[in-house]
């Protein structure tokens, strides 16, 4: 399995808020197992610490911003989407303001730093929330869709239409993370030129110029209102007859402002909260409904938190039953363990298909026959214990004896015809022969019984 990632050391760059215009220096730091993203405001009394998550975005006008108790950081996408795309799992970030430096506009320069100090891996255990079925969130009055779709990676598709003869229509693709820095990370932020005069009166791009966005003139005006906002945007006047892009700049790519798009949704998804495996269709995406699609990804998040393996009954097992009765001593009518699909250094998945022949079902419910909840313990007990002779030489020569079973929970009743699929992980590292683990067992998606074990091992044959 994926273990988390960290960086390997800090870095800092440096440059003027885009909305306030202040010189701001922004530092990201290497942090322990489950951190996730944090940002600490270092210029504030006690230097408050926001959790970088959906929940705590307040605003959405021209970028992200964070807000709890008061205080506030925004424009975090860009750094967020780098972090997110190049696989850093925990980061303390620290800013000396209320915004992150804009940069040239884009997350090119957050790539680089990441790759030049390099990213170290952790040892907990990378926790994907993996997407099962179609998710979909719509704007109906903007007529913006984000649908997330199952798909073994992370991957997105980006389409962005305005009512504009320079760019109706672009879409862009990231298929593999591994490309962002090359195909994403430089895509400058961009602003219509007819936008501009509405977000300097809402206080906003104080520090927007050339060098940090592309801007689009698409739409005609008078000269004397051109050369007007020429004079703030500090650029020389130019013929407003002439239609196009404004920047000092060329484009990286013809799809620049799509792919930014693209850029934008990583950073806001970053959010969630954990990484997903699934395929992300946006449709003309901006950072609101990126933030109400994250919102929901981590109600759904919370709704199945502890999410059932995967069980293709195709795929050959890692251990058939006669595998397992080299390993366990359980035998008929109690060897409950049908196969193994699936073993790491700290977990397993096993499988037990329910018929209605189970010899238990004759006393147990027989009008109603109801698998007894002990035996659905049993089962991932041994379930448990395989993976605990799965550590050793010699397997076959061991036994594993349970010492406690804790915190049993009973979630729903399992009956003939159902398949059950147990996943039990290490708590802990296995010392002296003692282990401690945690199982589920699941039908289909639903968690119908977990338990905590303590397990010895004993070399007796």
């Amino acid at each position: 399995m994926l273990k988390q990632k960290t960086l390997k050391d800090s870095f800092s760059l440096s440059g003027k808020g885009l909305h306030t215009g202040l010189d701001l220096t922004v530092t990201f730091n290497p942090a322990p197992d489950n951190h996730g993203y944090k940002i600490q405001r270092i210029d504030l009394e006690g230097q408050p610490t926001i959790e970088a998550v959906a929940d705590n975005v307040t605003e959405t006008t021209r970028g992200t911003v964070l807000s709890k108790n008061n205080v506030k950081v925004s424009t975090v996408e860009h750094g967020m989407a780098a972090l997110y795309a190049l696989g850093i799992d925990n980061c303390l970030i620290q800013v000396n303001g209320p915004e992150f430096p804009i940069l040239d506009g884009s997350a090119q320069y957050y790539a680089q730093e990441i790759e030049r100090v390099g990213t170290e891996e952790q040892n907990a255990v990378k926790d994907f929330y993996i997407i099962k079925s179609k998710i979909e969130f719509r704007d109906e009055k903007t007529g913006s869709s984000i649908i997330v779709l199952p798909d073994e990676n992370f991957s997105l598709n980006v389409l962005v239409s305005y009512d504009s003869t320079i760019i109706p229509n672009q879409f862009a693709t990231l298929e593999d993370m591994s490309k962002f820095k090359e195909e994403v990370a430089g895509s400058r932020t961009f602003v219509f030129v007819r936008e501009i005069e509405p977000l300097l009166q809402a206080g906003l791009i104080k520090g927007g110029d050339l060098d940090n966005a592309i801007v689009i003139y698409e739409r005609k005006m008078s000269q004397e209102d051109f050369d007007k906002l020429a004079d703030v945007m500090g650029v020389p006047h130019m013929n407003a007859e002439q239609l196009g892009y404004i920047n000092h700049k060329p484009l990286v790519w013809p799809n620049e402002c799509a792919r930014h798009k693209l850029l934008d949704v990583i950073g806001d998804l970053a959010l969630i909260g954990k990484p997903i495996k699934g395929r992300i269709i946006a449709t003309r995406p901006g950072h609101t409904i990126n933030n109400k699609f994250a919102r929901q990804m981590r109600k759904e998040i919370r709704l199945h938190d502890i999410q059932a393996p995967t069980y293709d009954c195709n795929r050959e097992p890692v251990m058939d039953v006669n595998r397992i009765r080299e390993l366990l001593p359980h035998r008929y009518p109690f060897q409950l363990v049908d196969k193994v699909i699936e073993i790491g250094a700290n977990y397993i998945v096993g499988v037990k298909n329910i018929t209605a022949n189970e010899p238990f079902f004759q006393g147990h419910f027989p009008q109603e026959p109801v698998m007894p909840g002990v035996l659905q313990v049993e089962a991932m007990a041994q379930v448990g214990g395989l993976l605990v002779l799965n550590s050793v030489d010699e397997p076959e020569r061991y036994s594993t004896y349970f010492m406690k079973i804790d915190g049993v929970k009973f979630r729903q009743k399992v009956v003939p015809g159902d398949t059950l699929v147990f996943r039990v992980e290490l708590i802990s590292p296995i010392r002296r022969g003692i282990s401690t683990m945690k199982g589920y067992a699941f039908v289909g998606e639903k968690v119908v019984c977990e338990a905590e074990f303590m397990a010895q091992i004993v070399k007796n044959k």
